[in-house]
């Protein structure tokens, strides 16, 4: 196996009523905060108001950028770095899902670049410098709140690009179960697909590794099976909402990662998707996923599948390998699409086969899928969005 380094500096205040030491983590970075946030949803649950109150509590000065789309525009990261600049500003708050964190992690690197921020994402600019972050996670999904990455499109040219640097990393995070509870049935659906997604695109891995690993990522796998469908079923069900809330931070801070090297694969294919037809990311993941799986079942890669199939799934050990392996990818296909009620296919969604040649190449270049756990060309990819209509 190989050798790793695992650092997650973000300080996590878990559970109900933790608000209060919002105000204190803030003012240990300055008096100037932006707070971020999307369309207005935070406000229609009291959650904005809480916020600022705290905010006031603390003495410190608010100023505020709302708007940000489910993908994030690198528009929106530009208007925050501009009053970032203009205002000082000492500290980002976002309030929000993932897509309010990923921009406002851009904001806080892009306040330090003379530019348009888009070029730290195309021209892979080193970030050296970033707004201290703190965010109060408002969906279980993207797992941003926990990790140091983020995503941002650009509808101008349809593109969706995705970078990790470490000053981005969260310094406080606050997640709160109860403030899922609003979560509607499609999203809670979508972001269990997200979930399940940063685990497997880590699990199916060709690198050797610590058993104790894999064992976690079952165990984070078997949760979202588990109390997705209790989630939508009582959608106030405390217990159901922490634990998910919780495997999705765990799901992609870079503690199963361990030694693993080898690229993704699913997430490369869905940004191509979301960057020309701006779908809502966990719902292209669940429809690539099982075809991903599909296609890449082989005889060096069964072992994997046998795996996931008996551990995860349950299926039964003494069944010939491929069924096994099969059984498993149906029933991922099952949780997805019957017990979430995902829609199943590009089609549903009215997505043709128009652009699939460009954005295989697009998702090979970016993606680096040719160091994946089964090396994929263009070529390839474009045969498994074909697969999905």
């Amino acid at each position: 196996m190989n050798n790793f380094v695992y650092d997650i500096p973000t300080k996590v205040y878990f559970g109900e009523n933790q608000l209060g030491n919002l105000g204190p983590e803030l003012s240990k970075y300055g008096k100037k905060v932006l707070l971020t946030y999307g369309g207005g949803s935070i406000k229609k649950i009291g959650l904005y108001d809480k916020v600022v109150e705290e905010i006031k509590k603390a003495g410190l000065e608010l100023f505020e950028l709302s708007g940000i789309d489910p993908n994030p525009r690198v528009s929106s990261v530009n208007a925050g770095a501009d009053i970032c600049k203009r205002e000082g500003i000492d500290v980002l708050l976002a309030v929000g899902g993932g897509s309010v964190i990923d921009c406002t992690k851009y904001i806080g690197a892009a306040a330090y670049y003379d530019g348009d921020a888009w070029d730290i994402l195309l021209k892979k600019t080193p970030v050296e410098q970033c707004l201290p972050i703190v965010t109060v996670l408002t969906l279980s999904a993207t797992g941003s709140e926990m990790d140091s990455g983020g995503v941002i499109s650009n509808p101008e040219t349809n593109d969706k690009i995705g970078l990790l640097f470490p000053v981005m990393q969260p310094k406080v995070s606050f997640l709160d179960p109860t403030v899922t509870y609003s979560v509607n049935r499609y999203q809670t659906a979508c972001g269990a697909a997200d979930i399940m997604s940063h685990i497997i695109e880590v699990y199916f891995n060709m690198n050797q590794d610590l058993y104790m690993l894999d064992t976690v990522m079952e165990g984070l796998m078997k949760t979202v099976i588990k109390y997705t469908p209790v989630a939508l079923a009582e959608p106030d069900n405390y217990e159901a909402r922490a634990n998910l809330m919780w495997a999705s931070s765990w799901a992609i801070n870079g503690f199963v990662n361990g030694g693993k090297r080898h690229a993704w694969s699913c997430h490369p294919m869905e940004h191509e998707l979301s960057a020309f037809y701006d779908i809502t990311h966990g719902l292209g993941l669940a429809i690539l996923t099982p075809r991903w799986m599909a296609y890449t079942l082989g005889e060096k890669t069964i072992g994997k599948f046998v795996q996931y199939g008996v551990n995860v799934f349950g299926v039964d050990p003494t069944l010939p390998q491929m069924e096994i392996a099969q059984q498993g990818i149906e029933r991922l296909k099952a949780f997805f699409f019957e017990t979430l009620g995902l829609q199943s296919t590009l089609t549903e969604i009215g997505i043709d086969d128009t652009h699939f040649g460009l954005m295989a190449e697009k998702a090979a270049e970016l993606g680096a899928t040719k160091y994946a756990f089964q090396p994929l060309a263009a070529e390839d990819i474009e045969k498994i969005y074909r697969m999905c209509l």
